[in-house]
């Protein structure tokens, strides 16, 4: 690594953000992402738990879960172009107005999920709107994770970078926590009840986080490696430069980018195993829908802790380790973690959950600064989103689909099997990476 690879922030001008300032902007991308998330992944519980009877009544009830978790991959198929969308423009015109951008069509479109007539009313039409709002939440939360991610880390010093934006990551189990603490709560409704009306609600309170969000975001300043960059650029152009696109950019030195999305994706698939098909396999093992959720939502609030404790240890010892260490421990783990949420007890379900998504952290803590480290200012947005998009895409995207149809209701050691091949290639590709803590932001792309 040569010596302007590590170069200090200050000594290439970048000016240092105030503390308070530094706070607002984590402050607001921690509960800007919580509140895309919520959105996000509420309706992967929806997908467990609601959309099969809802919107695929005509089918067999597992042949109905396959389908619902068919419109759930449907928004993860968007991720990507979402990140190539809002990349390209946020690499283009700046970080914060891309935020705001991404959280009112989150926003609206998880609305217009809670009032989507259901089956009986408008057959597989449905079904149909679904798909096409799920594919708008895909877009939209393709777009946060980058801006967000970007905004913490670029207004902070080099020494607290993998804890700044570890915020942003803590915000998708907070945003999952708040949804199934929502949903599980009206899933206590009578069965009826609930089904024809009581899942919307949480849908329809999205348009409540969207208000409180665009408030606090409106209150950042831009990102000061950014301006910085920008202002370069803009003397270069006018000295008859030529403007680079982006996303060309990024591909047209693909290493990178193949290997942040190899190195990334079993993370993904582990947390949505644990929001998805464990869920779906604990009910169906026997245990009341509302108390594994509830389960779920206890050990993610662990997360947020452990999220955020991995960013921090990261700036310590490094991206690498970590995820070199949670790999290996996935591949141990997820035996038994499948064991005990097929338990009949709360007790074990609950620990099940707690074992995966720890294990998850400490690759997901350390990831966001792991990923966007790894890109130039010009094209940093557009890298670091459609690494961690198709990343989402391939682990957690598809998992659900995959996961369903490996098991066929008495599989699963194929479940299994699925998951470790993908931790091993996870685990092989981190070993073959350079530890990136120590960049400088201001150098170009890996």
């Amino acid at each position: 690594m040569t010596h302007s690879t590590v170069e200090s922030e200050a000594s290439r001008g970048t000016a240092p953000t105030a503390p308070k300032e530094r706070r607002l902007v984590i402050a607001s991308s921690y509960l800007g992402t919580t509140i895309e998330f919520y959105d996000f992944l509420l309706y992967a519980t929806a997908s467990a738990v609601v959309f099969a009877p809802v919107f695929f009544s005509g089918l067999d009830p597992w042949a109905g879960t396959i389908a619902s978790f068919g419109t759930f991959a449907a928004g993860y198929i968007a991720r990507p172009l979402g990140g190539v969308i809002f990349g390209h423009l946020g690499d283009r015109w700046g970080r914060k107005k891309l935020l705001v951008a991404s959280m009112m069509i989150m926003g609206l479109a998880s609305t217009a999920i809670g009032l989507v007539p259901d089956a009986s009313v408008i057959g597989p039409w449905g079904a149909v709107i679904l798909v096409c709002l799920r594919v708008l939440q895909g877009i939209a939360v393709g777009g946060e994770w980058g801006g967000a991610a970007l905004m913490a880390l670029e207004h902070s010093d080099q020494k607290s970078r993998g804890f700044a934006a570890s915020f942003v990551n803590a915000g998708a189990p907070s945003g999952s926590v708040l949804g199934l603490l929502v949903m599980s709560g009206f899933s206590t409704m009578p069965q009826e009840q609930f089904l024809s009306w009581g899942w919307r609600v949480p849908f329809l309170l999205s348009f409540v986080l969207l208000l409180l969000g665009l408030f606090v975001r409106a209150k950042v300043t831009e990102s000061p490696v950014f301006l910085e960059a920008q202002q370069k650029l803009e003397q270069e152009t006018a000295a008859g430069a030529k403007q680079r696109i982006p996303l060309f950019e990024v591909l047209r030195r693909p290493r990178t980018l193949i290997l942040v999305i190899l190195a990334s994706v079993s993370a993904f698939a582990l947390q949505t195993l644990l929001s998805t098909f464990a869920i779906s396999y604990s009910v169906a093992a026997g245990n009341p829908q509302p108390q594994v959720m509830l389960a779920f939502a206890g050990a993610g609030i662990i997360s947020i802790a452990t999220t955020l404790l991995m960013g921090r240890l990261s700036d310590r010892t490094g991206r690498r380790p970590l995820l070199i260490i949670g790999n290996a421990l996935f591949i141990l783990v997820i035996p038994a973690v499948m064991f005990l949420v097929g338990q009949n007890s709360m007790l074990l379900v609950f620990l099940g959950f707690t074992l995966g998504i720890v294990v998850q952290t400490i690759m997901y803590g350390p990831m966001a600064a792991f990923i966007a480290e790894r890109f130039g200012t010009k094209d940093r947005y557009t890298g670091a989103s459609l690494g961690y998009q198709i990343a989402t895409l391939i682990g957690g995207g598809f998992t659900p689909l995959v996961l369903a149809s490996l098991y066929g209701g008495q599989n699963l050691t194929l479940v299994i099997g699925y998951l470790m091949a993908l931790a091993v290639v996870s685990l092989v590709t981190v070993l073959f990476m350079a530890e990136s803590k120590d960049r400088s932001l201001h150098a170009e792309t890996e």
